[in-house]
This record gives structure tokens, sequence and C-alpha cells, in this order.
């Protein structure tokens, strides 16, 4: 990106989709053309749903996807990120494998999410926090760091997955860390759509940062994934929203509107942590 670039900001991809459950193969076909989609349309940054690699069934994938194969799908995707000069937002499980003598035998399997840059290098890694219902907390064991931050082209970079931006502490967390954008890779069914159409703007105001929520569109496994990815800006005002439909969305984050709703309305600033926790007590 040209030095102009960085003084304009960032131009960001969110793509939606459709992930057919344990077939690699088919959904980094997907992502791939996405990417170049991204690329076309001058984005700096692509961002994918929750597992779309192996498509979002916790249960199916946790019983039929060989953690061998992780490496090896991880790369692939750094490629693609390579290949199209787009940095690349992607989740897909993690394996602990246990370590010989170390007294345990049990495999831990984890939520995550990677941030390639353009040139293929690993930027970030965090593992979801909080999971959602009986299925996700049946198969997978919960990350306890908070967002992954990282600077990329002039701005802070958090990711954090899904049901965690519907804590507040977590994206407050982030914004105190200085997060300009929160990517939020997602799996959300169908009845939430309050969480893309209200809570999200609502979390990107209170906290002045950029939040995309980026979700999957379809039926995966008999689950009915509700689309409706959003990006709202730090005034609360939605940018971008897609319908229950594939899609790929590009939005431009202006580093100008941050540093105004921050003067605007200082909420950071003004906080009374000492306060809050005596009201704890």
């Amino acid at each position: 990106m040209s030095e102009e670039g960085n003084v304009s900001g960032m131009r960001l991809a969110i793509m939606q989709g459709e992930s057919a459950v344990l077939d690699p193969t088919a959904n980094l076909a997907a992502i791939r053309e996405a990417a170049r989609q991204a690329a076309d349309g001058g984005a700096d940054l692509l961002i994918t749903p929750e597992l779309f690699p192996v498509g979002y069934a916790p249960r199916v994938v946790r019983a039929g996807l060989d953690p061998a194969l992780l490496p090896g799908l991880a790369q692939e995707l750094a490629e693609i990120a390579r290949t199209t000069g787009v940095a690349l937002l992607a989740s897909l499980p993690e394996v602990d494998i246990p370590v010989p003598g170390s007294g345990t035998t049990e495999q831990r399997w984890f939520i995550s999410a990677t941030l390639f840059g353009p040139d293929g290098a690993q930027l970030s890694h965090y593992r979801k926090v909080h999971l959602f219902g009986a299925e996700e907390q049946e198969v997978f064991t919960p990350g306890d760091q908070p967002a992954a931050v990282v600077d990329f082209q002039g701005l802070r970079l958090g990711t954090v997955i899904c049901y965690d931006v519907e804590f507040p502490e977590t994206v407050r967390a982030a914004a105190l860390r200085g997060v300009d954008l929160l990517m939020v890779p997602t799996a959300l069914g169908s009845g939430y759509s309050q969480v893309p159409q209200r809570l999200i703007p609502t979390r990107a105001m209170e906290n002045h940062l950029y939040l995309a929520y980026v979700n999957h569109a379809g039926v995966e496994d008999g689950f009915h994934l509700s689309g409706g990815s959003v990006v709202a800006d730090p005034f609360g005002r939605t940018l971008a929203e897609a319908d229950e439909d594939a899609a790929v969305l590009l939005v431009d984050i202006d580093p100008a509107q941050l540093a105004t709703a921050r003067a605007d309305v200082p909420y950071l600033q003004e906080r009374r942590p000492d306060l809050y926790r005596s009201w704890l007590s």
C-alpha cells in the first residue's frame, strides 16, 4: 500500500458464505476466490467466518477431522494471502497434542483465528474464550487470553471470535489496548439477528472502534447460519451489511473517524474503574 493509502486508512473486505463441512478443498477454493475479489477491489485485508475452512459443525469436525491436516491448511491459507497480496484472517480448529511423558493423553481442541500478512507471515493468533452452547463446550476447550492485537498499516487490529463479542468486558479490554478495528469471525445461527443489527453497532460506539462481524450463510450439518455480516464504525453506524446470501463486501476504514469519535464523547478517558470495583465488592 502506498504512503498516501496509509494516510487515508485501509480498505477492508469481509467474506460471507456457506462452508462445506469436512471439505477443506472446496472451502479453501471459496476463500481463494474471495481473496481474489478483495484484491481486485483494492482491499488490504480479508476477514472470513469462524471455522470456515472445515465447516461449522463442532461434533462432526471433532470426529472426522484428522488434526495432522491442520498445519497444511494453515500453510494454504498463508499462501492465499501471499499470492493475492491481501492480509487474511482465517479461523481453524487448533489441537494441542500431549507431550510424551506429560502424564496425559487427552487432546485439547480450541477454536482459533490467525491473521496472515500479505506476505503470508503469521501476524497474530487467538483462541476463542467464550464457547457458545453445549456442542461447542463439549468439543472445545476455552482459551484464556485477551484479544490478539497487532499493528497493521497504521491501524491497531484486534481479534476475538463469535460469542466473545457479546461480553462487553471482552471488547472494552481490546479498546483499552488501543484497538482501532476489532475483527470477529462468527458462526451465528438464525434467531439471533439482534446481535449483528443492534449489539455490534453498540459495541463499536461504546468503545470507539470499527467492528467487523463476519458470519456464514446457508446450512451446515443441518444448522442454519443466518448471514447478516456487518461492519460498524466508531459512531455505531452500519457501514456495510450482508443479507443471507454469499457476499464479499468492501469497506473503507478511516482513522479520522476514530479520532473524531474519541474526541466527541471520551468514554474511555472518563471511565471510573476504581468506583466500579467498589460497586462489585
